[in-house]
């Protein structure tokens, strides 16, 4: 069976109908299951729809292409742990961006040997090759940061955003070279700068801004997938690819201005950031910490009015999420009102915390944004920290000198008694220190976060103190 050009076309509009849907359920994790299911049926009809077209040939390659792929896809699917996920997102985004620069050098040379080559195609090769290698560098040295291959803390050297510049502006001028002569030595420069790029751009990038940086990539895919439907001549490549490149640019906006920064600031590496003179954080570290135990927790817990809890990365390595929904019905069944902080960049992902949550079963209308959370620390009992650090981090208000500076944060140090779970004194992604932890009201429970929210469970369960 083949398809006509316009059952192909309306297969096509029928999955971008879908992907829309997907992208609108994904807004919210109520939505967000339903979002996925859009997607997937989105991109079986996609698929089929395209190897069904008069241009597919031959099968084989194509079935043995396909089972290699979904054995791997299956074995990762199976095999990864949710701590994992942004290192995921991070690999399969490298895919996308080397799919887009291969694509567009094969179709270079298909189209040289026919004799077909013309200035807008070579506009759109250049295109996809520049995006597609900035995006596959870009995310390559994400997932070494992420895995902890590449340390998180940011890489910098002198005259980093000349050489930036320099490398970009040159990549543009070998672009409108290769576009209006199709030299092949331009294409090969061009290709070489653009892959230097995008690692260059990454490696300056500091572990608190990560969250954006995945998002940013996202994006960075989209376009690449956008430039190869231009080069393919597929309508629905070049929708999605929009879509996709369009949505995560905006959550990168999204997240920038919560996190008060400029996403220029991001892109290049905190350009304009002070480091210079003593932080409050070596000022703090003199001052000490106070340490309790779990019982501590509970007996300020147990009667308490209300109980926040902040999830962080920690969480998420503990797999402490399960613990904390028994946790959350024990005290309610005491009448004490529960919440969860969440953070826009809480995790290495956007929604990384919310997913988390969302699989534990915890009630959506119990999982708050920071500005609707924020004000509710004053009046709370206890703030429960389950290995978030920097999103609490007092530093991004009160020290000018931090690299974490101006970012808001969840406000835990207005409850009246904080509670902190850590398995040691380290600091967070970022590599700065946490004034959280000297406040008179914030006391450390050193361990790992589940066993001590099971050790909490456990204490409710037997009536406590």
């Amino acid at each position: 069976m083949e398809l006509t050009m316009n059952q192909l076309a309306v297969a096509y509009l029928v999955s971008a109908v879908l992907f829309i849907f997907a992208l609108k359920g994904l807004t919210h994790p109520a939505t967000a299951r339903r979002g996925n299911l859009f997607g997937m049926l989105g991109m079986a009809i996609a698929l089929i729809a395209t190897l069904l077209g008069a241009e597919v040939q031959d099968y084989l390659l194509i079935i043995i292409a396909g089972v290699i792929g979904a054995v791997i896809g299956i074995r990762v699917a199976l095999r990864i742990q949710m701590t994992a996920m942004p290192q995921l997102v991070a690999a399969l985004h490298s895919f996308v961006g080397m799919a887009a620069v291969l694509v567009a050098i094969g179709t270079f040379i298909n189209r040289a040997q026919a004799g077909t080559l013309n200035t807008v195609l070579m506009g759109e090769l250049s295109a996809g090759v520049v995006i597609g290698a900035i995006t596959f560098t870009g995310s390559v040295i994400a997932f070494t940061k992420l895995q902890g291959i590449m340390s998180g803390a940011p890489i910098k050297f002198m005259g980093q955003h000349l050489l930036n510049a320099a490398i970009a502006i040159a990549t543009v001028l070998l672009a409108v070279n290769f576009a209006m002569t199709g030299n092949v030595f331009s294409l090969l420069l061009m290709t070489l700068l653009a892959f230097v790029l995008g690692g260059t751009l990454i490696i300056p990038i500091g572990g608190a801004d990560m969250p954006v940086i995945i998002s940013m990539l996202n994006s960075y895919s989209g376009w690449a997938a956008a430039a190869t439907g231009f080069t393919l001549h597929n309508n629905l490549l070049i929708i999605v690819g929009a879509l996709v490149g369009f949505s995560g640019a905006i959550l990168s906006y999204i997240m920038c201005r919560a996190m008060n920064r400029s996403i220029i600031n991001v892109v290049f590496g905190g350009f304009g950031t002070d480091s210079s003179g003593d932080s409050a954080g070596a000022v703090a570290a003199e001052k000490g910490v106070k340490s309790a135990s779990v019982e501590d927790a509970v007996y300020w817990m147990e009667d308490a009015n209300k109980v926040i809890i902040v999830p962080g990365y920690g969480m998420a390595v503990a797999q402490a999420q399960h613990a904390l929904k028994e946790m959350m019905e024990l005290l309610e069944a005491r009448d004490v009102e529960v919440k969860f902080a969440i953070h826009p960049v809480a995790g290495r992902m956007p929604g990384h915390m919310n997913v988390l949550l969302a699989e534990a079963d915890i009630p959506y209308d119990h999982v708050l944004e920071m500005d609707e959370i924020n004000p509710e620390f004053q009046g709370a009992a206890v703030a429960l920290v389950v290995g978030a650090n920097d999103v609490v981090n007092p530093a991004a208000k009160e020290d000018p000198t931090s690299p974490i500076y101006g970012m808001p944060i969840l406000e835990a140090g207005r409850a009246n008694q904080c509670y902190f779970l850590k398995r040691s004194m380290r600091p967070g992604y970022s590599g700065v220190d946490n004034l959280l932890f000297y406040q008179d009201n914030t006391s450390l429970i050193f361990g790992d976060a589940k066993d001590t929210i099971e050790g909490i469970v456990s204490s409710l369960k037997g009536g406590g103190h």
